[in-house]
């Protein structure tokens, strides 16, 4: 009996361990993901205002909530009050899945389920919309 409570010790000491080991090493490794993350995003607020193609400027890059990163832009040849949203986000929304998708710098956003979230403004500064990409559209 009392080999047998030694061994269940033993068992439930490594299991404890082996708990702690991990769990230490993901929190690790989230912090590592996290560092490069922030990195990213600084380096990305740097070059900005940056215009990313014709009629679309990237004003700023923001993580805004755990695995939310948003991206502020800018279309410059827009006007709210004359333009068709619904058609510009339709285009827009099938463009970025596409660009989400193939652009090897968004790897560690797909590799880490980062939800991708892209603000719209027209030229004035006046919001337009928003599209969000979640982790499993873009992977």
């Amino acid at each position: 009996m009392r080999k047998q409570n030694i061994l269940l010790l033993v068992v439930i000491g490594i299991a404890v361990a082996l708990a702690v080991f991990f769990q230490f090493f993901l929190s690790e490794k989230a912090d590592e993901v996290n560092t490069e993350i922030t990195e990213l995003i600084e380096k990305y607020n740097k070059s900005c205002p940056l215009k990313i193609q014709e009629g679309i400027r990237l004003d700023s890059v923001s993580l805004h909530e755990e695995r939310v990163v948003q991206y502020n832009l800018t279309l410059l040849n827009v006007e709210k009050e004359t333009a068709e949203i619904n058609v510009i986000q339709g285009e827009i929304e099938k463009s970025l899945l596409s660009t989400a998708k193939a652009n090897p710098g968004l790897q560690v956003f797909r590799d880490n389920d980062y939800t991708l979230n892209y603000s719209y403004s027209d030229k004035k500064k006046v919001f337009l919309f928003d599209v969000k990409i979640l982790p499993d559209e873009y992977k």
